[in-house]
């Protein structure tokens, strides 16, 4: 595809000098800061934390390159994956006059954003196979339609949106397309994450807040071309991922054989759940799956919903999401979380 993305970008953001924080200042090693207005005697936790954490995460992307096999100037860490899609509206959408296409149902975060950022939100629902209406999507695309989010493996559904529909998008709509991954890590189908040097208009969200076990760090990824990782890079907080989170973050990155461990058991967990879900009689239909969770239709979500929380489970309940009617969204736990919700949704069968 031949465009520049520099003509998407908001004059606004072309325009902006970036806030250049003490850090950005000076490269190399050094032994003495004065340059921050830290407290130079330390804090009261550890020593380390007194100074403020690379503005760049260098060295988290340098792992991160040799993981991902994607190159350092096409990462982008931010506060989470929200972080990452909040910036993108700020990057790309005019407030009052672009709009984005969402796929419902979906993450609910897109739409949250859009209505932050006063950008006109279009919906083109998924078909009754989850997959996407490109009939609909082509119809609803217009010359202020700036981005079109697609989540796959998709939240709540579960399933990967079809590879061929997702490159169709690509090679034939000018403007941005964003793949939220953050599940890929549990599904068969591959990332989008070679595709970038192919498709200009391409953001690829990753995060490790699933398979790697670090929600609580509120860390996640965008990848995507080098124009675009600039623009992230000049209007991001200056210092968005503290020096804990990134500490923690490196410590785990050496570790990619326990995350691909720990995959391995979550997937074979899922398998046995998602059958010993089907024989429980309250359980009308169990969705296919390339997440760490699995949708199932029930009998009266709202009331199994309630009656697991009063034995201490806690699902989410989506019956009043549209084509998640009298469905709850249930995350593969331990063996022994899911062998409890088992127990209880069979008595709850014999009870209801």
């Amino acid at each position: 595809m031949n465009f520049n993305i520099n003509n998407l970008i908001r004059e606004n953001i072309k325009k902006l000098l970036p806030y250049s924080s003490a850090r950005d200042e000076f490269s190399g090693e050094a032994k003495v800061f004065l340059d921050a207005n830290e407290n130079s005697l330390g804090s009261p936790t550890t020593k380390w934390y007194n100074r403020y954490p690379d503005p760049h995460q260098t060295k988290i992307k340098q792992k991160l390159s040799l993981i991902k096999h994607v190159p350092v100037e096409n990462i982008f860490i931010g506060n989470g994956s929200d972080e990452c899609i909040d910036l993108l509206y700020r990057i790309f959408c005019e407030p009052g006059r672009d709009n984005v296409i969402i796929c419902p149902p979906t993450y609910g975060m897109y739409e949250v954003s859009a209505h932050i950022n006063d950008v006109e939100l279009r919906k083109v629902p998924l078909l009754e196979n989850f997959q996407l209406d490109m009939e609909g999507l082509e119809n609803h695309i217009d010359g202020f339609t700036k981005i079109i989010w697609l989540c796959s493996p998709n939240n709540p559904t579960a399933n990967s949106l079809d590879r061929e529909d997702i490159r169709n998008i690509l090679e034939n709509f000018h403007g941005i397309v964003v793949i939220d991954e953050a599940y890929i890590n549990f599904s068969r189908q591959r990332s989008f994450l070679p595709e970038l040097n192919t498709y200009p208009n391409l953001v690829v969200l990753q995060t490790l807040s699933k398979a790697w076990g670090l929600a609580g760090l509120r860390l996640g990824m965008a990848f995507a071309g080098k124009e675009i990782i600039a623009a992230y890079n000049k209007i991001k907080p200056p210092y968005n991922i503290g020096q804990a989170t990134q500490d923690l973050v490196l410590g785990a990155l050496d570790r990619l054989s326990d995350v691909n461990e720990m995959i391995k058991i979550l997937v074979k967990e899922r398998g046995v759940l998602a059958e010993q879900l089907r024989s429980v009689g309250i359980v009308e239909r169990v969705f296919p799956t390339d997440a760490n969770f699995i949708l199932v239709k029930v009998k009266d979500a709202k009331k199994i919903y309630d009656e697991l929380l009063t034995r201490g489970i806690v699902v989410r309940d989506r019956s009043n999401v549209k084509l998640c009617e009298e469905c709850l969204r249930i995350t593969v736990g331990s063996p022994e979380e899911n062998k409890t919700l088992l127990n209880c949704l069979r008595d709850l069968s014999t009870a209801l």
